[in-house]
């Protein structure tokens, strides 16, 4: 009889399991692989590479992106900036939930704000930056433009402000 309990206990969670894998996360299976593009901004213009991949048995979707800015007027020395995020899916709120780890040392959480019914425009909004005076907010929106490309966006917000572009990334799949 215990032996029942507990396969009627772990079934709930390996049935989520498998939907976590499928229907949960279909509205992300667009960016799995490897992506390159330009990018302009604040620091100035980039060329941009990333790369979507599940990891830790599907259980979260991790991104590596490097944006290399070339040395120019607004930037003369130019930059190398990188980040790590992790993209999950918090069971206990419903929502997708996306940690930035940035080289600079700042961390962005997000929560997916919108997804089109299309699934081709999604915006996740900041709850809250680490290692950045109180009040600042940061906005992702990414825009699925065909199979093979999407357009990023990146807004900022000072403490009590609106938000204003800080950098865009266009970006086409690998192949």
């Amino acid at each position: 009889m215990k032996r029942m309990f507990f396969i009627l206990m772990l079934l709930p969670n390996t049935v989520f399991a498998q939907a976590d894998k499928s229907e949960v996360w279909s509205a992300f299976n667009f960016f799995i692989g490897k992506w390159e593009g330009m990018g302009k901004g604040e620091p100035g213009e980039s060329t941009v590479e990333r790369d979507y991949q599940f990891v830790l048995d599907g259980k979260f979707l991790q991104a590596k992106n490097k944006s290399v800015y070339k040395p120019q007027e607004k930037n003369p020395k130019g930059e190398v900036h990188e980040d790590w995020g992790l993209l999950s899916y918090d069971r206990q709120r419903k929502k997708f939930v996306l940690r930035q780890f940035h080289v600079e040392g700042f961390v962005n959480q997000y929560v997916l704000d919108s997804l089109a019914t299309d699934g081709k425009l999604l915006i996740f909004i900041t709850e809250g930056i680490e290692n950045i005076p109180a009040g600042w907010r940061a906005k992702e929106t990414y825009k699925i433009l065909s199979d093979d490309e999407f357009y990023e966006i990146f807004e900022l917000a000072a403490p009590g402000k609106d938000f204003e572009l800080y950098s865009e990334n266009h970006f086409k799949r690998k192949r």
